[in-house]
């Protein structure tokens, strides 16, 4: 009788132990807007709240029109609140992205994606998705942009770059302020670990 209670009890404590193990469930978090400047408040407050960036579009949709849409995720194990900054960029011009690339980089700013986005005021403009892990150490990167119509370019500008010791990020095809329709390609490389 004490074989049949003792097992009895140790199923019932399997039973409860099952029911009250959760697994990891994913939250995912959808943040679309027209504006830049309102996609990285929201982004940051996201991250506030421990989601963490998994991608980014940029296009027409059916309701809100031409808009960057974001996609953000997070577990129930995640410790990750206030763990992740990020910083939105967009511009037309390739120069001014290179330059506020670089500025991101220096501050130890991580590129995570990019799209193109047909916006009100800018037209036609690259947008970039920085992250930035505040509880890890702190890591330097050079970005380098490269951008042109011609694939055959392209290649060469590639090769050297990757001869300097730059790896690719990403890409895109989009229309710029002066060169038209473009391949934008971003390269990075560590530079320094603080």
């Amino acid at each position: 009788m004490k074989k049949i209670l003792f097992t009895a009890f140790c199923c019932w404590c399997l039973l409860v132990l099952c029911q009250t193990t959760s697994f990891a469930q994913t939250q995912f978090k959808l943040l679309a807007t027209k504006k830049t400047s309102t996609m990285q408040k929201e982004l940051n407050e996201a991250a506030d709240a421990g989601y963490r960036f998994e991608d980014v579009t940029g296009g027409k949709t059916t309701f809100g029109g031409s808009e960057v849409v974001v996609i953000m995720s997070k577990t129930a194990e995640d410790e990750n609140k206030g763990r992740y900054q990020y910083k939105l960029l967009a511009t037309s011009k390739t120069s001014t992205m290179q330059k506020e690339m670089q500025e991101a980089g220096d501050n130890g700013f991580e590129f995570t994606g990019q799209t193109v986005l047909d916006t009100f005021i800018g037209g036609d403009e690259v947008v970039v998705i920085l992250e930035k892990d505040t509880k890890a150490e702190i890591k330097r990167y050079e970005y380098k942009l490269l951008a042109t119509s011609k694939t055959s370019t392209m290649q060469k500008e590639l090769s050297q770059a990757g001869d300097a010791g730059f790896n690719f990020v990403g890409s895109t095809v989009g229309k710029t302020a002066f060169g038209g329709s473009e391949v934008v390609i971003i390269t990075r490389r560590v530079v320094q670990t603080k």
